[in-house]
């Protein structure tokens, strides 16, 4: 999972979202300034489950927060990955050396 810097929020066009962008019942908002729209406690809950179908689904949605980003990311804006082991870790460091990896398995659906 790539890590993105935070300046990418103040490009031109950015939108971040209160959860999946695709889900019915998600919330837009422009920039930095749409940070605001996302529930930080549940997006990053180590768990969404819920005895209530409503809340499970609200919260599932929730861990699909995003920032979209039109056309691209430019390269320089990754500062690094998420890896969830050490098989990862490999292909990363075979892919890119220079970057800078940190291990993390709780984002990650194993």
């Amino acid at each position: 999972m790539l890590r993105v810097s935070p300046d990418v929020l103040d490009l031109p066009g950015v939108v971040v979202t209160s959860g999946n962008a695709s889900s019915r019942w998600v919330r837009f908002g422009a920039g930095a300034a749409g940070l605001s729209i996302v529930d930080r406690a549940l997006t990053f809950a180590e768990w969404w489950t819920h005895q209530d179908e409503i809340e499970y689904f609200k919260r599932k949605s929730a861990k699909c927060a995003e920032v979209l980003v039109p056309d691209r990311v430019d390269p320089g804006f990754i500062v690094g990955a998420y890896v969830s082991g050490d098989v990862g870790l490999a292909a990363l460091r075979a892919a890119s050396a220079a970057l800078q990896s940190t291990f993390n398995g709780h984002l990650f659906f194993l």
